[in-house]
């Protein structure tokens, strides 16, 4: 079943595009302002499903696999493919390495090898 958003995309060729104004018609509201769909609006229906069964098999690649009948590397190629549409998310994680932090600055020649020494022991 196609949603009125799905309508809205291909209407407008899917060309980025700002909604002006929201009415509920159960309580005759109408709401103006400038408002634009969620990212994962803009993945193909296929796409929503494909993300929709990960999640519910709370990121299980092995019954991925068996859900769509497809092979591993097919399964990280779709979600590599869909991830790279949803740019709006950084998942990017900056572990503190301490020691690396040292090694970086001494070869950087901000500390001496004295004070990476010191700074190590510490």
């Amino acid at each position: 079943m196609e949603h009125n958003w799905q309508k809205l995309l291909a209407l407008t060729n899917k060309k980025e595009f700002i909604i002006t104004q929201v009415w509920i018609p159960e309580d005759d509201v109408t709401i103006n302002g400038k408002f634009q769909l969620p990212p994962f609006a803009n993945l193909s229906v296929d796409d929503q499903i494909f993300i929709g069964a990960f999640i519910k098999c709370h990121g299980s690649i092995k019954q991925m696999e068996s859900i769509f009948n497809i092979s591993y590397p097919t399964v990280k190629s779709r979600l590599s493919r869909i991830t790279q549409q949803l740019d709006f998310i950084d998942v990017s994680v900056n572990v503190s390495n301490p020691l690396q932090e040292i090694l970086d600055r001494l070869e950087n020649g901000t500390i001496s090898v004295e004070e990476a020494l010191q700074e190590i022991v510490e």
